[in-house]
């Protein structure tokens, strides 16, 4: 690494010293894990690659034209960064033939999966679950759908998950937020929800509360009744949930149904649900539905102060995280750092 990359990674270090994606990205530094960036032709993408490299946050794959990537980017340093051509990877016949038998049930064809098994994002998540790297970062440059679809065909979901979603980590001071750190889910993923998916979704960010955050989770589920204060179809859903969760993770510190401020406050707490263990302490919030967790995370970041760090995918049987098209370098690696971390067993 050349003495001003040495300086600029030192400077990025001092200033993410004690911040949590700091710590995020300090705990990834110590594991020396390998996550596949697919989107080659983003400089913003490139960028990270680097960065992660020089800070060694992580092991990069960055999928593309090696000779088009160095041409286009000719000002970062990609030493240390594998950079691997999917069209003409010697893996590529291994990979479609994987492609062809994990979807031939699903009628692709093995002249299909050839083609498909080229696209970067299919590529990557085949390395994925062939074990060649850890963890899948993309959607810089491609949609949220073109991110997910090689991930529930090929990653597919955990054992025992009914189906994925998705966390924030929201990051900002406020007297009830203890640890200076909250968790909400779903804010960016799952449309709707069964109970038992609720369920799931409820243990799963409470397991990456604890794993990314480093708090001990105390899960409240969100409604709009406290303890049976209202009666309605979306109540009971989040009843059963709930229940379910109880049952699935019965030494998880869960409650529900629970209002925003019965979870949070404790005044309220003492007066909506005295017997609750939750209630008024809660650092992880199940929001009932994706408007409603959208809408609150970003009432949080946009009239609270607070910092949204995700959306962070959760229930796939190996980590692969989807960025916003709008994202930045540091939210790029951050998320291989969060990506890093989930790969951990």
């Amino acid at each position: 690494m050349a003495f001003m990359d040495k300086v600029k990674a030192l400077g990025r270090n001092m200033m993410e010293s004690g911040t949590l994606i700091g710590e995020i990205k300090k705990k990834a530094s110590a594991i020396h894990k390998k996550i596949v960036l697919c989107e080659g032709e983003d400089k913003r993408v490139v960028e990270a690659a680097s960065v992660c490299v020089q800070d060694g946050i992580a092991q990069i794959v960055l999928l593309g034209n090696p000779d088009r990537i160095k041409l286009d980017n000719p000002d970062i340093d990609l030493t240390g960064v594998e950079i691997v051509d999917p069209e003409t990877s010697p893996k590529l016949g291994e990979y479609a033939a994987l492609l062809y038998e994990l979807r031939k049930a699903k009628g692709m064809m093995e002249e299909q999966a050839k083609e498909q098994a080229k696209d970067p994002t299919f590529f990557g998540a085949l390395m994925l679950k062939s074990g060649d790297v850890d963890g899948l970062v993309s959607g810089a440059c491609h949609s949220t759908a073109n991110t997910l679809r090689p991930g529930l065909q090929i990653i597919k979901t955990a054992p025992g998950v009914s189906a994925v979603s998705s966390f924030n980590l929201m990051v900002g001071s406020n007297k009830y937020v203890e640890d200076n750190v909250l968790v909400f889910a779903d804010c960016g993923l799952n449309p709707t929800y069964t109970a038992e998916g609720l369920a799931d979704c409820a243990i799963a960010t409470a397991k990456s509360a604890k794993e990314i955050a480093g708090i001990e989770p105390r899960v409240a589920m969100l409604s709009f009744s406290t303890k049976g204060s209202a009666k309605h179809d979306n109540v009971t859903l989040v009843q059963e949930a709930t229940k379910i969760a109880k049952e699935k993770a019965p030494d998880l510190m869960l409650d529900g149904e629970l209002q925003f401020d019965a979870a949070l406050v404790p005044e309220v707490a003492a007066l909506k649900a005295p017997d609750s263990k939750v209630a008024g302490h809660a650092n992880v919030l199940i929001f009932p539905d994706l408007q409603s967790g959208n809408i609150g995370y970003k009432i949080a970041e946009r009239l609270g102060g607070f910092q949204a760090i995700g959306p962070i995918c959760q229930g796939f049987a190996k980590p692969l995280n989807d960025l916003s098209r709008g994202c930045k370098m540091s939210d790029i690696v951050g998320a291989v750092a969060i990506t890093a971390l989930q790969s951990v067993k």
